[in-house]
């Protein structure tokens, strides 16, 4: 009887330890102090429009000089004259994350305006939405070629320029930990992309170079006007935009990016964004059977058509100009002005 005492005190005192050793991690986490980012040179691919254009206003918000760089010139333009009159100090460059070559001249560009390199924002990013009948090779080349090689493009390329305090930070998403129907180029690229943002912050730490690692859910950037959709490219187009309007289930872009920036001022190692993603990672690391059902499920209300001639861009689909949808998208339509995705 006196063994079995001990026994039952002897683990409470150690569930007790446990849990007051966690709060202490926890609160170490959320009040260990921000880094001063003023005067820091940041670097984002992407950075013309979306949350790539949300994260550039963040971050000179927070005293940091921004180098943008985009596939269109018309658009990187556009941005630098909208971050410019809000008083951003912006330089753009022209370039496809794919090419390694103009990668590396992209960073020897930032470097000689700038004379440094202190943050790295791999953003770059498309997304094809359709059945997995109606995409081809060159669909999961272009996903992987952007957001997986692009991302290590540019982070091997700014690597000799990072020293001590430098942070790398990769967009990757909800998508690169749980596999959606209909987004499957998308989250390969995704996953590849987790691996490798988890691998470099454990390579770096020695070299004190920070590696954050942002899994957004759905977000309010007005990405679903620019996004690819095939097979039914109507009916593709108007879920995707609902589900990247409705405000219950999609983050405001401005929001999310002071929550990037405040995980990178504060080093963390990663920040999945929205509670919805948050739940269904957990979900998906506990019960992956039982998500590979319920993801299977929502499979058969998707549309199935395997058209692969056709690939639409939303704003160019005559679902998003119906009334009912237009209504129910709102805020995407806001989002999309405002983060010049029209």
């Amino acid at each position: 009887m006196a063994h079995a005492v001990c026994a039952c005190v002897r683990n409470s005192l150690f569930s007790i330890s446990a849990a007051a050793a966690g709060a202490g991690v926890v609160a170490y986490i959320l009040t260990r102090p921000k880094a001063d980012l003023r005067g820091q040179t940041v670097l984002i691919t992407g950075g013309s429009r979306g949350l790539g254009l949300a994260l550039a206003r963040e971050f000179a918000g927070e005293g940091c000089r921004l180098m943008l760089c985009a596939r269109d010139t018309t658009e990187l333009n556009r941005a630098a004259a909208n971050l410019a009159a809000e008083g951003a100090e912006v330089r753009t460059a022209a370039c496809d994350v794919a090419d390694r070559t103009g990668v590396a001249q992209l960073v020897a560009e930032t470097i000689a305006h700038y004379g440094r390199l202190d943050i790295l924002v791999n953003n770059a990013g498309v997304i094809q939405v359709g059945p997995v009948s109606a995409m081809t090779l060159e669909d999961f080349e272009d996903a992987m070629d952007t957001m997986f090689w692009g991302m290590v493009h540019t982070t091997m390329a700014a690597l000799p320029h990072l020293g001590q305090g430098s942070r790398i930070v990769n967009i990757t998403s909800i998508g690169g930990k749980v596999a959606v129907p209909h987004l499957l180029p998308y989250s390969c690229a995704k996953f590849a992309a987790v691996a490798f943002s988890e691998g470099m912050r454990a390579e770096l730490r020695e070299r004190d170079i920070q590696v954050t690692t942002i899994a957004p859910g759905l977000m309010r950037t007005g990405s679903h006007m620019n996004a690819q959709f095939k097979g039914d490219a109507g009916r593709e187009a108007a879920l995707f935009s609902l589900a990247a309007s409705l405000p219950l289930v999609s983050m405001d872009a401005g929001r999310a990016a002071r929550q990037i920036v405040t995980a990178v001022r504060r080093g963390r190692a990663e920040r999945t964004l929205t509670p919805q993603a948050s739940l269904a990672a957990r979900f998906h690391g506990m019960f992956p059977g039982a998500t590979a059902e319920i993801l299977g499920l929502v499979n058969r209300l998707l549309p199935h058509s395997s058209d692969r001639a056709t690939s639409t861009r939303g704003r160019d689909t005559t679902a998003l100009r119906n009334p009912l949808i237009s209504a129910l998208t709102v805020l995407g339509r806001t989002a999309a002005r405002r983060y010049l995705q029209v």
